[in-house]
């Protein structure tokens, strides 16, 4: 509930960040969209918070005018502290609440942009800038837009958006940089002044922009996060790693075909999605890959369900959303999910409730082109699995050199749950499915 004091010229309402509904501790201020002397009205977005790992839009829990902003961007906010100052005349109204707001409303992702279009000012040039006093409710961004105006120290309140429904793109942020001030060449015969200063001239003896030698970033949002759950995996976890190189020829001659059959019609079917089902069907033959280590109750949890964490390179940052109850996916279901899972985590719409709870998790280096790798274990779970290049290498096949589709598959895990034998068992089976796909057909 917001904190209420009498005043004489109306309520002045406290707004506390709220528990969003997955029981976090604390959230980012990522940035406010109201300033001190706004009059906001019920519900309009106040302010976006950074959670686990998702962007989350804050409604006003009451309408008024803003007195106090408590928090700064880049602030870590603890769920409870105080965030703002209304002041309200009318009737008091309560916050919501994370069960009266739902997945569709404004706690997911950038919130309910398009409610507030009407308040938008309309698409101009982007590279013309607000001169004025800037709007009292700032338009969208894009997730680009924003983490490219925040490294530039460009305000997005005065940066008029040409993207759909008026919302700030890249280009629209790259031209509301400042224009630098034209050169002014040194004298004959003079030394340039930013010589002196440790700055470098030109051959013509005119000035050039300092550059930095150093640039300082602010640890926060996912980067903080996944910094704190990578230490506490290389802390707690005693991990170990095997690998295999396999001969996925088979696989990508199957992959080829299904791309031309009407079932995968309209579907990227990509390697991927391959190593996935193969994956889920080793992790039944071997269920105690997917298990858990319960320091508190001193348990081991053996589940018999997979969330399947698919790791996911974006903007903002690593992610890695799973796929919940996967077991239960074809081999098209699984091209889908995946590929939605990770268009949810580039666009920046990916929930907390995405992102938690995965039971096994892979990630794909080989799009980097990068042969192995060796990652660490998510606190949570018991192993990962790294999927490298798939690539044509020379190859003994049939006791002759031929040239085939090769691949590395590395396997990290929790040494305590998983001894060498169970993890070479696990690992060799995977490479089995994917050597001989056939033998999956009764799983697809």
């Amino acid at each position: 509930m917001p904190e209420q004091a009498a005043d004489d010229d109306g309520h002045v309402l406290e707004f506390r960040l709220p528990d969003l509904g997955e029981g976090l501790a604390d959230g980012d201020l990522v940035s406010w969209a109201v300033a001190v002397g706004d009059t906001v009205e019920l519900n309009q977005t106040i302010a976006e918070v950074e959670t686990a790992k998702a962007v989350v839009a804050l409604p006003s829990p009451f309408s008024g005018v803003v007195v106090e902003l408590l928090a700064q961007p880049g602030d870590t906010v603890p769920v409870g502290a105080p965030l703002i100052r209304v002041r309200n005349d009318l009737e008091v109204t309560a916050p919501p609440t994370a069960e009266s707001v739902s997945r569709n409303d404004v706690l997911v992702g950038y919130g309910p942009e398009a409610e507030s279009t009407s308040r938008r000012r309309k698409s101009v040039p982007s590279a013309a800038m607000a001169a004025n006093t800037p709007s009292t409710h700032r338009a969208a961004a894009t997730p680009a837009a924003r983490k490219l105006a925040k490294e530039l120290g460009i305000d997005l309140w005065f940066v008029a958006g040409s993207g759909p429904e008026g919302a700030v793109t890249v280009e629209d942020v790259r031209s509301a940089v400042p224009v630098t001030a034209p050169r002014t060449p040194a004298r004959l015969g003079e030394v340039a002044p930013a010589r002196a200063n440790g700055h470098s001239g030109d051959a013509d003896g005119g000035l050039i922009e300092p550059t930095a030698r150093e640039e300082r970033t602010p640890i926060t949002g996912i980067r903080k996060r996944t910094a704190a759950a990578m230490l506490a995996s290389a802390r707690t976890i005693p991990q170990a790693s095997t690998f295999v190189t396999v001969d996925c020829t088979a696989s990508m001659e199957l992959l080829d075909h299904l791309r031309t059959t009407k079932s995968f019609e309209g579907l990227t079917l990509t390697p991927l999605a391959l190593v996935a089902k193969a994956t889920l069907a080793a992790l039944a033959e071997y269920p105690g890959i997917n298990t858990a280590w319960d320091e508190q109750n001193q348990e081991i949890v053996t589940r018999h369900y997979v969330n399947l964490g698919i790791a996911v390179a974006s903007d903002r940052g690593l992610l890695v959303p799973n796929l919940k109850d996967a077991q239960s996916l074809n081999l098209r279901e699984l091209c889908r999910e995946i590929a939605d899972a990770a268009e949810l985590a580039r666009s920046g719409n990916a929930t907390p409730a995405d992102l938690r709870g995965g039971t096994f998790t892979i990630t794909n280096v080989g799009v980097f082109g990068v042969d192995t790798g060796v990652p660490l274990v998510n606190p949570g779970e018991a192993a990962i699995l790294c999927l490298g290049s798939i690539r044509k290498r020379p190859w003994v096949f049939r006791d002759e050199l031929a040239v085939r589709w090769v691949t590395t598959l590395g396997l990290s895990f929790d040494h305590r749950l998983i001894d060498g034998e169970l993890g070479a068992r696990f690992l060799a089976t995977t490479a089995g499915f994917l050597e001989d796909p056939l033998t999956l057909l009764s799983r697809v």
